[in-house]
């Protein structure tokens, strides 16, 4: 039981002030003629932890006053206070909803705190200067469970970035999160490109920091103690200050800036910002920095390839561009073009590219045919063959890549020739309907029929009914389009007739009606040299026909047959060589004669 108290009074010890928490990270950044400001207001009547009374307001005001020539180019809105959070706010009786959100659990109590986020730029700009009032921030009803551990707050501020022609050119980032200050927290800020460190400036928006309460309060950057006496001692960094106003009674929220100038060194692409606090429950929220920068910033887009079908070489137009920058991008920039990583080509820029400028570039590669047909197409703009000359404002954006398919035509099938039957003096009708399916790999590419060659590439004058086609004359060659998106292909088939295989009616009755009157063998004449032998029942022969020779009617045209006049009722005996290599057998079988 000891060894249990023990623990959990270690636990409480060491988690006193443990939090959950979003860390600050980059949010946005800005290069040019650019500075910042704060506004923002506490809803706080006075400090906590004071025995005050525990009340809280749902709006405050501020006002925004900025220069002449100022510009605003973004705006944002955080609100913050105790409680699990209000994320339906009004600014200037216009509803906001925060698209992003921050929470954090102190777990020595088990109290929430939130953050939230709004982009208002447009508002801010259409408004511009003067009175800001938020409202409907209403912590009313959770305030009561925090002021006995003095943390019962709320509060909300703007960070406004502008722009001036008349300012050194700049690069502002803009961090954020929610991040609680435990004994201490080293803060990195990555993504800094310090040309010249002169009126070098941090910007601060924590909340909940205490005026009363200076317990190894410092804040440090790399290293370096830094404060603003008297609005902020070196050992109460976080003191409800606004260092825009001067202000000491921004109860439990501050909006500081600190000049760092002799802390940032040229040439510094990250700082560490050291916050202590041996008591005070201090929340960062957001962090701004203001750094001299001169330095383009390269980016690269593919605008259109050209290509033609079954060959690797394209022609490609590409803008090299300049935008987020601080000075111009030098002519002679390197790009190089990839193709699944494998370099296929190298250009260079023509001319300088000012702040915000673009060029327009063309260059012509061809694919090795090691790569495959289907491949990731990749420009990087200052970039020769892997190797990088010119510094810029952010170093991991000059990459473009685009998925690209070379245009080749469409694999098909082979097909069979379409063989039908024909009689004589009869043309072939075909169904090859079923060809369009079957001569396609691609599901999605275009069949089409044709009589010519040339109307198949021409893709003119189709055949329209493929299932009843008429051949004039055979063997016939059909030719056929397959298309995809871009190509086309051209294969063909033959239309051949052949002769119906006979079909013998082994009855017939020679009496001179007009009906049945003749031996018939359907689709006979189809075959000009068969020959058919008649034989009576003994095996006599007893006429003999060809294709010269009309259908047997029943009489005998051998000489050796004692009557040459028509045969008595009875069954013949019938032999049928038709003489062609498709039937070499001869057809055999009776036939009655019916008088």
């Amino acid at each position: 039981m000891i060894k249990k108290l023990l623990f959990l009074l270690l636990f409480l010890i060491i988690g006193l002030n443990k939090t959950w928490s979003q860390d600050i990270t980059l949010y946005n950044q800005f290069n040019g003629r650019y500075d910042f400001t704060f506004i923002g207001n506490t809803l706080n009547t006075a400090e906590n932890g004071t025995g005050a009374p525990c009340t809280i307001t749902t709006s405050s005001s501020d006002i925004l006053n900025l220069n002449s020539g100022d510009t605003v180019q973004a705006a944002y809105l955080y609100w913050a206070g105790s409680g699990t959070g209000d994320f339906n706010v009004k600014l200037n009786g216009i509803d906001i909803t925060a698209s992003r959100q921050f929470h954090i659990v102190q777990t020595s109590s088990g109290l929430d705190f939130f953050s939230a986020f709004a982009d208002i730029t447009s508002q801010v700009q259409t408004t511009g200067n003067g009175t800001y009032t938020l409202s409907d921030l209403d912590l009313t009803s959770v305030i009561a469970n925090y002021c006995g551990n003095a943390t019962n707050f709320g509060g909300w501020a703007i960070t406004i970035v502008y722009k001036n022609n008349s300012l050194p050119l700049n690069q502002l980032n803009v961090y954020d999160g929610l991040q609680f200050v435990p004994t201490s927290i080293n803060i990195t800020l990555n993504s800094l490109n310090v040309i010249d460190n002169v009126d070098a400036k941090i910007g601060f928006l924590a909340w909940e920091g205490d005026r009363g309460i200076a317990v190894n309060e410092s804040l440090r950057i790399n290293g370096n103690l830094i404060s603003n006496p008297p609005l902020n001692p070196a050992n109460n960094a976080f003191n409800g200050t606004n260092s825009i106003t001067g202000s000491t009674s921004l109860y439990n929220m501050d909006l500081d800036i600190y000049n760092i100038q002799n802390n940032i060194n040229i040439g510094d692409t990250s700082a560490t910002i050291q916050l202590t606090s041996g008591q005070d429950f201090v929340m960062i929220n957001s962090i701004i920095t203001k750094l001299n920068s001169q330095l383009p910033d390269a980016t690269v887009r593919i605008d259109n390839i050209i290509q033609s079908c079954n060959t690797r070489t394209l022609i490609i137009d590409y803008t090299v561009s300049n935008l987020n920058s601080t000075n111009f991008l030098p002519s002679g920039t390197f790009i190089t073009v990839y193709a699944n990583n494998q370099a296929v080509g190298t250009a260079q820029t023509t001319a300088d590219i000012p702040i915000d400028g673009s060029q327009n570039y063309q260059i012509t590669v061809t694919i090795p045919n090691t790569i495959p047909s289907t491949f990731d197409l990749k420009f990087i703009v200052d970039d020769n063959n892997g190797i990088a000359s010119v510094t810029e404002t952010n170093e991991n954006n000059n990459n473009f890549i685009l998925n690209t398919t070379l245009w080749l035509s469409p694999e098909f099938n082979a097909l069979q020739n379409l063989t039908v039957c024909a009689n004589e003096n009869e043309k072939g009708v075909f169904n090859f309907s079923t060809y369009e399916q079957l001569v396609k790999k691609n599901a999605l590419d275009i069949v089409s029929f044709f009589e010519t060659d040339s109307d198949a590439n021409a893709n003119t004058n189709p055949i329209l009914n493929t299932s009843n086609y008429t051949a004039l004359t055979t063997p016939k060659t059909i030719y056929i389009r397959i298309e995809n998106e871009h190509c086309f292909s051209i294969t063909e088939f033959l239309l051949i007739t052949e002769p119906c295989i006979p079909i013998i009616y082994n009855y017939f009755s020679p009496n001179g009606d007009g009906i049945n009157d003749f031996f018939i063998i359907k689709n006979l004449r189809g075959f000009p040299n068969f020959r058919l032998l008649i034989y009576n029942r003994w095996g006599k022969l007893i006429w003999e026909g060809d294709n010269n020779i009309g259908d047997w009617n029943g009489f005998s045209n051998q000489k050796n047959i004692v009557s040459k006049g028509e045969l008595p009722q009875s069954t013949y005996y019938y032999v049928l060589e038709l003489n062609d290599p498709k039937y070499p057998k001869p057809f055999v079988g009776w036939v009655y004669l019916n008088r």
